[in-house]
């Protein structure tokens, strides 16, 4: 709540939607492979699994279906999550007093100090966080609606409760590592000194010694409600895939 309230009296109104053109440009693509991704992984995965006789290795399918799906789709949009994040935590009162002046300048200024690899800054931890995530995202929501007795006329408010439960589960369960990953990412362009974390097992150690464990869930709470989003998203592309 200090942090609503901060903001707009600090930075103005405007600096909430700070990044989002970055946010707005990589959602779509990673939808759009995040969905693609997952239903040739689950071909793979689940060729000739029965639900209701190998429920175990149903679900497990599921899991790795969704995981997969995950790593492979950041694989490709990494670098607009990575300019996101620098530009949503690039404030001050003035645009002289910031870093970046947009979407642009921030990919720049980064692969010029840093070059690509400053881009895949924080990688490794996030492939770990969205493989857990995407494996609750869609791994548990496609075995809860798969084991419903009739998946297909299921009634959308069903599905929806299903999918926000899963997506509030998914993003609390994975945010601990969200919270590395972008502590990673904002040490890109750093040198000497400046540079907290000598890698992502060194940030884990710090965040825990000097700031204790409900420190990986800072912002888990808002993150939640902005989750409500992406339960829309599971319920309509199971509608449209009716449809089609």
């Amino acid at each position: 709540m200090d942090c609503i309230v901060r903001i707009p009296k600090e930075q103005g109104v405007l600096s909430f939607w700070r990044g989002n053109m970055a946010n707005v440009i990589r959602y779509f693509p990673t939808q759009a492979l995040n969905f693609a991704f997952k239903d040739k992984y689950k071909q793979v995965f689940l060729g000739g699994v029965d639900k209701h006789t190998q429920f175990w290795r149903y679900f497990a399918g599921n899991l790795a279906s969704g995981g997969a799906a995950g790593a492979t789709s950041l694989c490709f949009v990494y670098p607009l999550d990575f300019a996101r994040t620098r530009l949503a935590a690039d404030v001050g009162k003035s645009g002289a007093e910031r870093q970046f002046k947009g979407l642009g300048d921030c990919l720049v200024q980064i692969t010029k100090s840093d070059g690509i690899r400053g881009m895949y800054q924080g990688f490794n931890v996030s492939v770990q966080g969205i493989i857990i995530y995407r494996a609750a995202y869609f791994g548990v929501y496609d075995t809860a609606k798969g084991m419903l007795p009739d998946p297909k006329n299921t009634h959308i408010f069903i599905s929806w409760m299903i999918a926000q439960s899963v997506t509030a589960v998914a993003g609390v369960v994975s945010y601990p590592f969200d919270t590395v990953r972008r502590r990673m990412m904002m040490q890109s362009g750093r040198k000497g000194a400046d540079i907290m974390y000598t890698g992502t097992i060194d940030c884990w150690r710090k965040i825990f010694k000097d700031e204790g464990g409900k420190a990986f869930f800072k912002g888990a709470w808002s993150n939640v409600l902005r989750g409500m989003g992406g339960a829309f998203v599971l319920v309509l592309y199971d509608e449209l895939k009716k449809v089609i």
